[in-house]
């Protein structure tokens, strides 16, 4: 079951917030707050909320299914694409004027269970075996 959250109009560039969804794709939830608490770019924070706002949806999507068993989530797709520019102007030496782009995002996440993959499951059973040797 996948869950999904958009977050349009973000703030910053695009370029610049893909540099954080580029360090959580493919983490695990857990993992991926975590990542966003302690990485340093001010655009860790909308990344966190939308992520948060991804479990919440799953949340209520397992729960309407009727499905309330505890999966450990994953980042399935993450990508972020831009969104609108503002254009400003802001005067410059000699009469002129210099252009401003105010750049925004939109960030789209999506969040699923964690389904481990043939080749994952005929592994654990090597693995166990190596832990109990």
């Amino acid at each position: 079951m996948e869950a999904v959250a958009h977050l349009r109009n973000g703030h910053g560039s695009a370029r610049k917030i893909r540099l954080v969804v580029d360090n959580i794709r493919g983490k695990k939830v857990v993992d991926a707050l975590n990542i966003l608490k302690f990485t340093k770019k001010d655009s860790a924070y909308w990344v966190e909320k939308a992520l948060i706002s991804a479990v919440a949806n799953w949340e209520i999507k397992s729960e309407q299914s009727g499905n309330t068993d505890a999966y450990d989530l994953v980042i399935s797709k993450a990508f972020v694409g831009g969104g609108p520019v503002l254009k400003r102007f802001q005067p410059a030496p000699h009469g002129r004027a210099h252009r401003i782009r105010k750049r925004s995002n939109h960030l789209t996440l999506v969040v699923s269970n964690s389904v481990p993959l043939p080749s994952e499951a005929q592994q654990e059973p090597e693995a166990q075996e190596a832990q109990e040797a």
